[in-house]
Formats: C-alpha cells, structure tokens, sequence
C-alpha cells in the first residue's frame, strides 16, 4: 500500500504528463490541418523533408525545362518563318529566271528582270541582318559564334539539345547562289534556274531540320510534365497532410485534453483529504 504524501502528488505529475502529450499531439494535427502539410519543419520528419525537398527541386526544374522548351520552339519558329520569306523570295526568283529564259525577251527586258534578281537577293541579306530573338541574330551564324543554339530542356546539367543555323547568304551553304550567276543571258538564265532549285532544296532542308526539332521540342514538353505531375504525386505523399487522418485525431486529442485536465484537477483536490487526519 503507497504512504500518503502532499509533496510528492503522483496522480497529479501523472496527468500532467499525460496534459502535455495530448497538447502536444492536439497543436501538431491543427498545424497541420492549417497549412495543409505533413511536414512543416524537420522535427515533423526529418528524411521526408530532405527527400521532399529534392524533389521540390527536380520539379521546379522540370516546370522551367518544360518553359525553356516552349521559348527554344519559338526561337526556332522565328527562324523558320524567316526561312519561309526566304523561300518565297527564291520562288519569285525562279519565276524571274524561268521568264528571262525565254527567247521573247530583248536585252534592256532582261536588264530590268536582272535588276529585281539584285534586289530580291540584297533583301535576302536584309532578312538575315534582321531575324533576332533577344538581340541575338538567328541567320548569321558569324555573329553567333558558329551558329549553334544550345537550349536546356531538363531539370539537370546535361539535359540540353543542340541546333545549328548556318547563315544565309547568296553563297552560304545555306543557299549556294553564286554572286556572278546572273539572268541577263537566255544561257545564264536557264543556268539560274538550276541554281536556283539547288538553293531552294537547300533552305528547304535547313526548314526541315528546324520543324524537326520543333516537333521533338513538343513531346520534350510532353514529357517534362508528365515527369512533373507524376514527382508532385510522389512528393505529395510524403509531404502533404492526411486530412481525414488528422481530424480524426484532433478530436481525439480535443477529448483526451478534457479528460486530462479533468483527472488533473481530480488529483490535486484528492491531497486535500489528508486535512482530515488533523480534525
């Protein structure tokens, strides 16, 4: 049989520890019931924080990858279209020599047919003076270093895709005009349209290579988010607060604080019969 002690109130101590454990599992579920989280600092978990925090990191990186993709395929898709002007340019250029070919023309009609010739390639310059993205020209691989756009599609160092551009000019590989092939002969003229054929399957496979890569930049995107979605899930299990869980457990706690308060108070008013061993 336990001795009867004021000082030492076992009941007491007892509930009050019970008090605290229940405090303190009561403000942890309305903490997280509050900010929605499972783990709001490293003492709730402290692997979980630092795996949920890597991932944070890889889908950060994933979600700006997925936005580099986007403005590497407008970057492409401007060059492109400047492409395209460039094709119709040389389609009206062909027009032009298949027209000079012809023996119905007179020296000064050939004259005036050469001088458009002149000024439809000097506006082929221009095209490639003026396509920039960011200030940086796209059709002048001499002002960009060699013409080779590195993008980075992916949440890590090496996750980038290479795409060259080479410049357009008359007698770049991108277009392979000579700068002495002429129309002001019926001879030249129908050499013209041979160079000219040539110069319009050459654009036309620099345009080729660009769509190309356009096309894998979008299931690049695909696949950056799907990669996102799928981490979040991942991450959200670890990280996220079970909500039926938690309520579950706040009413419990909730209960458990008033019954403990109740037996504190039980325990500190059962000393005061000791009172009675001095009547």
């Amino acid at each position: 049989m336990g001795m009867l002690s004021i000082n030492t109130n076992v009941g007491a101590l007892r509930a009050a520890d019970a008090s605290y454990s229940v405090n303190k599992s009561m403000e942890t579920s309305m903490q997280r019931l509050s900010t929605g989280k499972r783990i709001n600092g490293a003492i709730d978990d402290a692997a979980g924080l630092q795996i949920s925090q890597r991932q944070t990191a890889e889908i950060r990186g994933f979600h700006q990858a997925a936005r580099n993709a986007a403005d590497s395929q407008s970057l492409l898709a401007t060059a492109e279209g400047a492409m395209g002007e460039i094709t119709n340019i040389l389609q009206r250029m062909r027009e032009i020599a298949v027209e000079s070919a012809s023996g119905t023309n007179a020296a000064a009609d050939r004259t005036a047919l050469q001088s458009e010739i002149t000024a439809l390639e000097t506006e082929i310059d221009r095209i490639k003076d003026d396509t920039t993205w960011a200030g940086k020209q796209l059709l002048d691989a001499s002002e960009n270093t060699d013409g080779s756009f590195v993008f980075h599609v992916g949440p890590d160092a090496s996750d980038t895709t290479r795409h060259t551009i080479p410049t357009f000019i008359q007698t770049g590989t991108a277009i392979g005009l000579a700068s002495t092939e002429t129309v002001s002969t019926q001879a030249k003229a129908r050499a013209y349209i041979t160079a000219i054929d040539q110069a319009l399957s050459n654009v036309s496979t620099e345009r080729q290579q660009a769509g190309a890569v356009m096309n894998r930049l979008d299931y690049t995107m695909a696949n950056l988010s799907n990669m996102a979605t799928n981490l979040s899930l991942a991450k959200g299990r670890i990280e996220d607060a079970d909500f039926a869980a938690e309520s579950a457990n706040l009413a419990r706690t909730q209960v458990l604080q008033q019954a403990s308060m109740s037996m504190l108070a039980q325990a500190n008013a059962s000393k005061q019969q000791i009172l009675a061993l001095f009547q």
